[in-house]
């Protein structure tokens, strides 16, 4: 059973008081945290040994924040909740603000969250310098709820405050100081020491007593400009995030205090809270959080006790597109990277793009020019497997012909040392990529997303032999790479591109039958989709799109759409963005408008196809659009889950949010569908089998949750998912 947080007590003879908030390993606030630090608190101000009192958190981290696992318990009415208020009211602000003791918050690690909103309320604040303090409850639909709205604005100024809680950006110790969020900085080791004698100085009145964080007006701004900014912010919250409430609710709760006293902001800030913690968004985006925590955790394969064998150096074969990319996440963790091609030309090529990568970089402030020239320093260029022989992993990024990727893989085997893992960003089956060698135990999926170095996603493809220390040690080098890992099992086109392929199959057979390329996109951007499945095709590539298609044409022929539309643009050359032509129009600087020309090519699919146009799709709504072209998807998934493709559902809304773009305030594909209900699913897919034919036919687990009127998550759950994760983990030694 897992040990309840807390908050203990020490007093020093000098008669400072320190009091640790302990939850590991970030020391989080729960209730039973808030509980232990209100007596703690209130003990300290009792007794007369103590003179002043220093806060700070366990083993070097204040506070992380809130137990992110502890919403949904609150939000399904799981634990008491205490009254509305009684943190940021009755014990931030009437009991730890009016202290006559002085308290100072000892800040190392990260103050975070409610961390950043209690050290708000002590008298000064010291800092370590690479602590990190911020208010990131945006990223989970609520805003928040200890008084950070009311006291942020007010120790760092109104417009750095919103940016702060807008971008839900944390800042490290120095800027903290500049910003005056804190009030020293001090090295890790002389932190409780520095404000041990902060709090004693207040006592004795060697330091100032400063105001209340709640009351300081100093760093506000006037009324007008304060006016001016709060403008500025919502209407940047209206653009950035049109389809959500939260953005809006910070600027609204600041301003009531502003303009109505911050204690009129407090009770705002409460009440709004209470409200947004129970909404749909909040639910979605916690889902989303304690999903991506869960990707790692593999029944049979993590609990063994494998630990991740060393990868130090990584060989990447193919400089193209995707192998420049995949080379420059690698190198921007400080691997040795040693990139193969099969001739000068192209290998200069791909070392140029992934200099190019970097330089971007740099040229944002991402990177500085010290890092560029490390990263650079750890590449090497070569035409021959001569220097793969002490590498730890193999990355194949060539393009996707099955022979060539074969021969490489054979070649692999003869070159690379036995504990070389062989990996291939591809989707092409991996039973068929390794056929012809033995060491098949080695062999693993490494499937990354365009742009490798942007996108957070790595798909762990295994097969039936990949060895459980493989797939660990895979699992360790996307945590060191920061991704976000997904293991699936083998099959044609994996789990993100089966799933998603789906769409773009969807979107063609609307287009064909009468819909508008372009309101199809438009209709995704509004939904929250990172961009529309024709936007996505040119990035992508079209040949690479008609690659991946040839392949679910001979594993799925019974629900494939067969369209000619992106056939007739091959042939003309137009791939997409890196021939500035596909589906829509780039200049040199790769901005996109839509091409008028495109028409013709639709037109000469439909004569091909002998498709007659419904006028009906011409007029589609943008919620049918979307319906139309995601529902397949989410039949697709279902028929993952049953398969047992992936261990869990969320494995699947982690997948499609990072891999391919869905807004994860819906939750992703699998939570997103159970929101609607599998009824009416499966009844819009079933209406439009009967016009348009067996692609969007409902799989036979999706008809039976309908059945039923059970949540599709329940596809995987009990003793059946029991039974996936024994196929999942069959052991592959």
């Amino acid at each position: 059973m897992k040990s309840k947080g807390r908050a203990t007590i020490e007093v020093a003879a000098d008669g400072v008081a320190v009091i640790t908030i302990i939850n590991p390993p970030v020391n989080s606030l729960s209730l039973d945290v808030l509980y232990s630090l209100k007596e703690t608190i209130e003990d300290a101000f009792r007794r007369d040994d103590v003179k002043a009192i220093v806060m700070t958190g366990y083993r070097g981290k204040f506070s992380g924040g809130f137990n992110i696992s502890s919403f949904a318990d609150l939000q399904q009415g799981k634990v008491a909740q205490p009254k509305p208020g009684y943190t940021s009211l009755d014990m931030l602000t009437d009991t730890v603000e009016v202290s006559r003791k002085p308290l100072v918050a000892a800040i190392d690690g990260h103050a975070l969250g409610g961390g950043l909103e209690i050290a708000m309320c002590c008298h000064a604040r010291i800092s370590t310098p690479n602590a990190k303090l911020g208010l990131p409850e945006l990223h989970l639909g609520i805003i928040p709820g200890f008084g950070g709205t009311q006291r942020l604005p007010r120790l760092v100024g109104l417009a750095k405050s919103l940016e702060m809680m807008l971008t839900a950006k944390s800042v490290k110790g120095k800027e903290a100081l500049d910003l005056g969020l804190v009030d020293a900085i001090v090295s890790p080791s002389q932190l409780l020491d520095a404000a041990c004698k902060w709090a004693l100085d207040i006592w004795e009145h060697k330091k100032p007593w400063n105001v209340a964080s709640l009351y300081r007006t100093d760093k506000l701004e006037s009324l007008d400009e304060a006016r001016e900014i709060l403008k500025l912010a919502r209407d940047q919250a209206i653009r950035i995030s049109p389809n959500l409430y939260h953005p809006l609710a910070f600027v609204d709760v600041v301003e009531e205090g502003i303009v109505s006293g911050p204690r009129a902001g407090l009770i705002k800030e409460y009440e709004t809270f209470e409200v947004l913690i129970r909404s749909g968004t909040c639910k979605a985006l916690v889902h989303i959080f304690l999903s991506r925590r869960g990707t790692t955790k593999i029944p049979g394969v993590t609990d063994l006790g494998l630990v991740p064998r060393h990868v130090i150096k990584v060989a990447i074969l193919g400089g193209g597109l995707m192998g420049s990319e995949i080379a420059t996440v690698f190198l921007l963790s400080n691997y040795y990277v040693i990139l193969k091609e099969v001739n000068n030309k192209v290998l200069e090529a791909g070392i140029h793009r992934i200099k190019a990568n970097l330089q971007r970089r740099t040229n944002k402030g991402k990177l500085s020019q010290a890092k560029f020239v490390k990263a650079l320093s750890l590449l090497k260029g070569t035409l021959d497997y001569e220097t793969f022989r002490d590498v730890d992993m193999v990355i194949e990024a060539v393009t996707e012909d099955l022979t060539l990727k074969q021969k490489i893989f054979m070649d692999l085997e003869k070159y690379c040392a036995p504990h070389c893992i062989l990996a291939s960003n591809t989707s092409i089956d991996l039973n068929l990529i390794g056929e012809k060698i033995k060491s098949q135990d080695r062999i693993i999926g490494a499937h990354f997303f365009s742009p490798a170095h942007m996108m957070p996603l790595l798909e762990i493809v295994r097969n039936q032999k990949t060895s459980s220390q493989v797939i660990v040690d895979l699992l360790d080098v996307g945590k060191k790479i920061k991704k976000t890992p997904v293991v699936v099992r083998n099959c044609t086109g994996f789990a993100v591109n089966r799933m998603f392929f789906s769409c773009t199959q969807a979107a063609l057979l609307l287009v064909e039958h009468g819909a508008d390329i372009y309101c199809i996109d438009r209709a995704f951007a509004k939904f929250g989709m990172a961009m529309g499945p024709f936007r996505l095709c040119d990035l992508i590539g079209l040949d690479v799109a008609m690659a991946t298609e040839a392949q679910f044409v001979l594993s799925m022929s019974d629900r494939i759409y067969k369209s000619t539309l992106i056939p007739l643009m091959q042939q003309d050359k137009r791939l997409g963005e890196t021939t500035q032509k596909g589906f829509y129009l780039y200049d040199e600087r790769h901005k996109v408008k839509p091409d008028p020309e495109i028409k013709k090519y639709i037109e000469k699919a439909r004569e091909i196809s002998g498709v007659s146009i419904n006028p009906k799709l011409a007029k589609l709504s943008d919620k049918d659009i979307v319906e139309m072209i995601l529902f397949p998807s989410v039949n697709e998934a279902c028929r993952l889950l049953a398969e047992c493709i992936v261990v869990k559902a969320a494995d699947l809304d982690i997948a499609s949010v990072m891999g391919m773009g869905f807004p994860p305030y819906r939750g992703g594909t699998i939570y997103w569908a159970d929101t609607l209900g599998s009824k009416y699913i499966c009844s819009r897919l079933n209406g439009w089998a009967r016009m348009y034919g067996n692609f969007f036919k409902p799989c036979d687990s999706l008809v039976e949750k309908a059945s039923r009127g059970v949540p599709l998550v329940s596809i995987i759950n009990g003793i059946y998912s029991l039974c996936c994760f024994s196929k999942l983990s069959t052991p592959c030694i």
